[in-house]
């Protein structure tokens, strides 16, 4: 009786802390494996798994731009494992408030009201209709998504809730957003959604928009325009090609001929003139020219009520209010010059920052990756570009490599844990010998062989590690559930990337966890059930 009432606490004691055991691992298992399938698929969800860009280029956002290639989208879409591949483009930029008021309160406790605008520094990620949308879909607090399939390019963006905080913006509003380039430029933009993922570091940096923009902003490829110059030259007015984009290997057909005279004069006549100048690239594999853009421009005179002076190397005036697009008006000393340009089509169309492309199980990502290098890299397009594949664990090393530490903690602490159990275990087993040595003598004396005498204790000490593991599981179960559907415990995003603490647990880790925490327990008790060999029948029947 007295072995029963020194065993028993010792015994529940044993099963409490396996119960512990299996509680703080299933919990650790859950987040961990949460919080990494989080961050990824919020990562991914702003980018992709795996990028293809131009050979040689450095980050996606700044890299040289390459030419589409239908040859790369046919077989990436035939690649097992890839769910979707688009074009992308990116531009920086300062995306500026209206203005607004805003309430300041004074050392003195008056309140003063002050006009604010403020700027903040994005991204803008340029995609096409045939963009996956779904990440931003489910985290769409209010709006729609973009109609990207205008035959122009369309004004509309999504933005975060987070940039809407800062800025003060509101749904259907329109902003403005400058570019740097040789001459900064400003363009105006309508909110029609805005999505909130709480993974800050995106969210206050990235706007989504249509590519076509950022692919003309960019000034890739060949862009021609006509435009008259502010002054004139020795009394005539000078038409001027303006070239955006490459300008290597053009050649400029004002209708003589290609060669490579950018500007021309037109005299002082002011007649009706039309010009149109065809702008040539010169291929040197083939050693021909080919016509890559055309642009125009129509100069139409018309007279004035009062003649007004305007002298020679004067600046010429555009009639204030007439201004409308490629269409305006410039004073002449008796009438004005209505002008009407016609941009070329140009090539920035055809160039994109690189492909995206979305994998079905990211536990394929080295596999797919490995089988797109070979096929593609160091081997020419049909346009000529070099192109290499990217990992998304590159291009964010060192978020990566922190998620990684965490199966290192994971490990540590599941390890621990199970030695706690070990020892317990070892030691309720120790005291269930130590109480039972009487019956273990007259099993013996019976003729008991030593192992058939330890597996009753083994297996008796294992139920108590099932019971333990019932508990544990039942605890660690409901405690996932409550957090995953409540949200109970929160957490800083700026710190930590999520609002709240994810919870993932599946049934593979779950069954793996359960199995090697009984494996490991229940072989740990063969060492103290060896004691059981060295007790003799004799003495043991005397002990008390």
């Amino acid at each position: 009786m007295q072995g029963t009432k020194v065993s028993k606490p010792i015994l529940r004691i044993a099963v409490i802390s396996i119960s512990l055991s299996i509680v703080v691992n299933l919990i650790t298992l859950a987040i961990v494996t949460g919080f990494q399938n989080e961050i990824r698929k919020k990562v991914t969800g702003y980018s992709a798994p795996l990028i293809i860009i131009k050979s040689g280029s450095g980050s996606i956002i700044d890299c040289e731009p390459m030419v589409s290639s239908p040859k790369i989208t046919t077989y990436l879409n035939g690649v097992d494992g890839i769910t979707n591949t688009h074009a992308i483009a990116y531009k920086p930029g300062l995306i500026q408030s209206s203005k607004y008021t805003d309430t300041l309160k004074l050392s003195n406790l008056k309140d003063t009201i002050i006009e604010k605008q403020e700027v903040v520094g994005i991204v803008m990620k340029g995609v096409d209709a045939s963009y996956n949308f779904d990440f931003i879909s489910n985290n769409l607090k209010t709006g729609r998504l973009p109609n990207l399939k205008t035959i122009q390019p369309t004004d509309e963006i999504l933005l975060s809730k987070k940039i809407a905080s800062i800025l003060n913006l509101r749904l259907n509003q329109e902003v403005a957003i400058f570019f740097v380039k040789q001459k900064p430029v400003m363009r105006k933009f309508k909110i029609v959604g805005i999505f909130d993922t709480g993974f800050e570091d995106y969210d206050k940096k990235i706007i989504f928009c249509d590519i076509r923009h950022i692919q003309k902003l960019n000034d890739w490829g060949v862009n021609t325009s006509l435009s008259i110059d502010d002054t004139l030259f020795q009394n005539r007015i000078i038409v001027r090609l303006d070239v955006a984009g490459s300008t290597e290997n053009l050649s400029f057909d004002w209708g003589n001929g290609p060669d490579k005279f950018r500007g021309k004069a037109i005299l002082p006549t002011f007649k009706d003139t039309s010009l149109r100048v065809i702008t040539y690239e010169f291929d040197n594999k083939t050693g021909r020219n080919y016509p890559v853009d055309t642009s125009s421009i129509d100069l139409h005179k018309t007279v004035l009520n009062s003649p007004i002076l305007l002298n020679a190397e004067k600046e010429l005036t555009k009639i204030a209010g007439n201004q409308s697009g490629s269409k305006y008006s410039i004073l002449l000393e008796n009438g004005a010059l209505e002008v009407t340009t016609k941009d070329g089509s140009g090539t920035w169309k055809n160039y994109i920052a690189g492909y995206e492309v979305h994998l079905d199980n990211w536990e394929d990502h080295d596999k797919v990756k490995n089988e797109i290098s070979k096929k593609l890299e160091m081997k020419p397009t049909e346009n000529g570009d070099i192109v290499s594949v990217k990992s998304i664990l590159e291009e964010e090393r060192d978020l990566f490599n922190w998620l990684s530490f965490l199966d290192i903690n994971v490990i540590i602490i599941i390890t621990l844990m199970i030695i706690i159990g070990i020892i317990n275990m070892g030691s309720a087993l120790l005291v269930m010998i130590i109480a039972r040595t009487n019956f273990i003598g007259i099993l013996k004396a019976m003729g008991a062989k030593n192992w058939s005498i330890r597996k009753i204790f083994i297996l008796q000490a294992s139920h108590l590690i099932l019971r333990g593991m019932l508990y544990g599981n039942v605890i660690g179960i409901t405690l996932c559930f409550l957090q995953s559907t409540f949200g109970v415990i929160k957490l800083d995003p700026t710190v930590y990337y999520l609002s709240q603490v994810p919870i993932e647990l599946t049934i593979k880790h779950w069954l793996l966890l359960n199995l090697v925490t009984f494996i490991v327990c229940a072989s740990a008790l063969l060492i103290p059930s060896i004691i059981i060999s060295r007790i003799r029948p004799i003495k043991s029947i005397k002990f008390d």
